[in-house]
């Protein structure tokens, strides 16, 4: 039976004075207790407001709503699309945080668990249907418009987001159903790119992905580090772009990645690749390699959510890839599509497994639901199979031969790692981590078998042994913060060099690649354990070791995180520069303190900026994971707080580990977080392209 929220009341202590408010109306007794949530964390102030909003613009609404509405809310900032009527009942813990351990005040007020129990979900619909705040996902254009909320099925969106996942839904229907015409000898042209068949039982998946991606105007590839992304996507342009290029009508193909990191990698490495492709020069040089940020492509505006290229001024492209695309939220990833001309093909790259987007969805992860099973037609295996020579009968994937995943007939997920191979310590810790096996990852661990794989267990917060980590590493193989400023004391050219002798250039591009050798990684951003407490922790200990010669704003070896996009002076969020002495031009003998940047020109090119222009940057000796996505390090370490925090999952552990390239250390705080974090796995929830899931599942 279904209780009012004035027969709730007399759960929360009197010290609450919540059993006054009987005369007010349940609204009200409803937003007095979202302020109590607010206060004791478990609410943002925004979503209370949120839900004060909505009570003016319909005061005489169903507390019901009202509750959804802030939970709606809620979910948003913790990057869940919409909320899951029927799974917040099933869960209630899972909708609001729970309160803190031994908090004296959890008996003095009404739980966000308490009040979920007493709730029915047929109920909560029913109430939500017939609110004047809440659109159907059936209405019309009009009506959907004038409501702040939509209820689609179980799941409730703000009227926003729901908009992006229908836009996303609707153009992704539209290109799956769209057949590109492929070259009639496209077997030919795949044994060239890659060589003939191998054995029965070695599938080779790049080639794969290739073929699968010549036919249609939209397609994934996924894989975790190593498994070849990027030269299958190399490999892939040159297969699209070689038939143009001889019917003298050559490609436009745009390159983007989320992050300048993410771009300044994809570009080194494309531009190598690209140089050993066994293709025409002609064709070779109708390759692009410059990528660009998807904020930069789509023309960003500052100030505002809205960009240059949209609806109705498409971009001048014919072939879009996206790299690192588990970065891009829901709205980015509408945006994007909104701006895609429609006879284009996306090529999207990415690891479903990495963390998904700061800001709410996860759409590779939604988009790949399907990838690790393969779910391929009778039909798409069968064409794969005749132009790629490869045998799938011995790949164990499933066979969808009731046409139930569409979406699935344009995914190739790549399986096989080049850079951690089966003797690889952090490709099996990976792979453990990803599987959710903690005992077998704490096995390898304290193994101690693998001469890349290290653990250091702290005994207490002041334990000096963190120091001598990040500065010296663990000694002869990996490498700690010593090493770059090593590289900047002894490599520096003289003084009396003249500003513009490109020596200045070589010296500030082999400090930058000396820092890449090791960098800290932090789950959080606040305490010990987290990347405000570390970077100060870490500038004092260099201090200490006279490896810098000031912690002030400004020194020289400073390294410095771009926190936002600066397109006036070339530099985007993420970028990482260091600070440099330099001669001052036309004064002999006078030192300047410039910040270099790499050009992300894939050229080994660096920009040097004074520091004054810099605004939105911060010391990045400590990093969060979430900020390390789309860059690699030579050597990692990441350190988990003493403490259980909701953003440790195991996707912020794999990710973590799959940042170095060739040594990772673990730094725990206190025992078992680890294993705990591991067990944990991100739910973001969405209802992106179930409906497309739903629909061909109701045809059968």
């Amino acid at each position: 039976m279904n209780r009012t929220f004035a027969d709730l009341l007399p759960l929360a202590s009197s010290a609450d004075n919540l059993a006054d408010l009987a005369p007010l109306s349940r609204a009200d007794d409803l937003l007095l207790l979202l302020t109590r949530w607010v206060e004791r964390g478990w609410l943002r102030a925004l979503d209370k407001a949120f839900v004060a909003f909505l009570h003016e613009l319909a005061p005489d609404d169903d507390p019901l709503v009202l509750l959804a509405a802030a939970l709606t809310s809620h979910q948003l900032g913790h990057g869940h699309v919409c909320l899951d009527l029927f799974e917040t009942l099933k869960e209630p813990d899972f909708a609001l945080s729970l309160p803190p351990e031994g908090d004296p005040q959890m008996g003095a007020m009404l739980l966000p668990s308490q009040l979920l129990a007493t709730l029915d979900g047929a109920h909560w619909c029913k109430v939500l249907t017939s609110s004047s705040l809440v659109a159907l996902a059936a209405d019309s254009r009009e009506a959907v418009q004038d409501r702040p909320l939509v209820l689609s099925g179980k799941r409730l969106y703000l009227r926003r987001y729901w908009a992006y996942e229908r836009r996303i839904d609707l153009s992704l229907r539209e290109r799956l159903t769209t057949h590109e015409s492929t070259p009639n000898d496209l077997p030919e042209r795949l044994t060239g790119l890659f060589g003939p068949a191998r054995a029965a039982e070695v599938v080779d998946w790049q080639k794969l992905a290739c073929a699968l991606a010549t036919r249609g105007a939209f397609s994934i590839i996924t894989g975790g580090p190593g498994t070849g992304k990027t030269t299958t996507v190399v490999r892939l342009l040159a297969l699209l772009q070689a038939p143009a290029v001889e019917a003298g009508k050559p490609l436009r193909i745009r390159l983007a990645a989320p992050t300048g990191k993410a771009a300044a990698r994809l570009t080194e490495s494309i531009s190598q690749q690209v140089r050993t492709l066994k293709v025409a020069e002609g064709i070779r040089e109708k390759i692009p390699s410059d990528v660009t940020t998807v904020h930069r492509l789509l023309g960003s505006r500052p100030g505002t959510r809205h960009f240059r290229h949209h609806a109705g001024n498409r971009l001048p492209l014919d072939v879009l890839v996206v790299d690192e695309a588990s970065m891009i939220d829901l709205e980015m990833m509408a945006n994007l599509l909104d701006a895609l001309p429609p006879h284009a093909r996306l090529v999207l790259l990415g690891d479903k497994d990495q963390l998904a987007s700061v800001e709410a969805g996860a759409v590779l992860g939604d988009l790949c639901r399907d990838a690790e099973s393969g779910w391929y037609s009778p039909q798409t295996r069968q064409w794969l199979e005749a132009v790629s020579g490869e045998s799938l009968a011995s790949s164990g994937l499933q066979e969808d031969e009731q046409g139930a995943h569409p979406l699935a007939q344009q995914v190739v997920m790549l399986r096989h790692s080049r850079r951690f191979g089966e003797g690889s310590g952090i490709g099996q810790l990976a792979r453990w981590v990803n599987q959710q096996q903690p005992d077998e990852a704490r096995k390898l661990l304290s193994a101690r078998s693998h001469d890349d794989v290290f653990a250091l267990a702290l005994k207490g917060e002041q334990d000096r042994a963190l120091e001598r980590l990040l500065l010296d590493g663990h000694g002869e193989g990996p490498q700690g913060y010593r090493h770059y400023l090593g590289v900047l004391r002894n490599q520096r050219p003289p003084f009396d060099t003249a500003p513009e002798d490109s020596r200045w250039v070589e010296w500030a591009r082999q400090v930058l690649h000396a820092f890449d050798a090791f960098q800290l990684l932090c789950a959080v951003r606040k305490g010990a354990s987290g990347v405000e407490g570390l970077n100060q922790r870490v500038t004092g200990a260099l201090l200490r070791a006279r490896l810098i010669d000031s912690d002030q704003q400004w020194y020289e070896g400073r390294p410095v995180l771009m926190t936002r996009n600066d397109y006036g002076l070339g530099l985007m969020n993420g970028d990482i520069g260091i600070a440099l002495k330099l001669p001052e031009p036309g004064e002999t003998g006078k030192q300047v303190l410039r910040v270099a940047f790499p050009r992300n020109d894939g050229q080994g090119g660096v920009r040097f900026v004074l520091p004054s222009r810099l605004n939105d940057v911060e010391t990045v000796y400590a990093m969060t994971v979430h900020k390390s996505q789309g860059s690699e390090f030579a050597h990692t370490a990441l350190i988990l707080p003493d403490a259980l925090n909701p953003v440790l999952t195991k996707e912020l552990i794999y990710t973590g580990i799959t940042r170095a390239k060739d040594w990772f250390t673990l730094i725990e705080s206190r025992p078992g977080v680890f294993e705990e974090a591991v067990k944990r796995r991100v739910k973001r929830l969405s209802g992106l392209m179930l409906e497309l899931k739903e629909d061909a599942e109701s045809t059968l």
